[in-house]
């Protein structure tokens, strides 16, 4: 990349932090100060590059896409990420989300039913320079207890409802973000683990590629 590449990037990162992402209410400064950092531009196919910082979600082929910005913010911003968390992610996609997170500190494994889908994930976060992420390749929703408590989960696709086991590998004060509801419109949705209690709180629209596996939307 050559170093005007570089000065332009980073000024459309910062005004897409700036302009779409705290306008709107977040407000965590790691999680901003990751966004601001992390080249999203890696992360996108090579002719979309130009596009990496508009408020808006881009294809990424195999029917997926890389999540508008400020949805990426706000969900990272609801499960409230800590230097250390343990944080399950149920779609790797481009890796982007996985490599915001990593960012912050947290210890990150990433699940990605599509083959291709992974090692692209893998690529990019080689190319952004970005450690520290465990990408498996199968059904997010079938990872057995025995590889939780995850302190926190992002689900990257929508399910009817919150798969219930995903919400048993979280621990307790464990949070977790999804969209919830049907194939073409859902919900923002937070929950927050005490104990044997889950509280559940809304945050909005979205629009989200269907989950398929053992506890999202079959392939039918």
């Amino acid at each position: 990349m050559q170093m005007g590449e570089d000065v332009w990037y980073t000024a459309l990162r910062k005004q897409m932090v700036d302009g779409q992402i705290a306008a709107r209410g977040v407000s965590d400064p790691a999680v901003l100060d990751a966004m601001r950092r992390l080249p999203r531009h890696f992360f996108v196919p090579e002719n979309l590059r130009d596009d990496a910082y508009d408020d808006c979600p881009l294809p990424i082929g195999h029917g997926a896409t890389i999540s508008q910005p400020y949805i990426v913010g706000l969900m990272t911003a609801l499960i409230e990420p800590k230097p250390g968390d343990r944080v399950l992610e149920v779609g790797a996609g481009s890796g982007y989300q996985a490599a915001i997170l990593a960012l912050i500190g947290c210890r990150v494994t990433s699940v990605e039913r599509i083959p291709a889908l992974a090692d692209l994930a893998e690529q990019n976060l080689k190319r952004a320079g970005v450690e520290g992420i465990t990408i498996i390749t199968g059904d997010g929703t079938a990872m057995p207890e025995s590889k939780g408590p995850f302190d926190a989960i992002i689900t990257t696709a929508a399910a009817p409802d919150a798969p219930l086991s995903l919400t048993a590998l979280l621990a307790d004060g464990g949070r977790m973000a999804l969209p919830v509801g049907g194939r073409d419109l859902q919900v923002l949705t937070c929950i927050h683990k005490t104990g044997d209690k889950l509280t559940v709180s809304h945050h909005g629209a979205v629009r989200f590629v269907p989950l398929i596996g053992a506890e999202g939307w079959s392939h039918m």
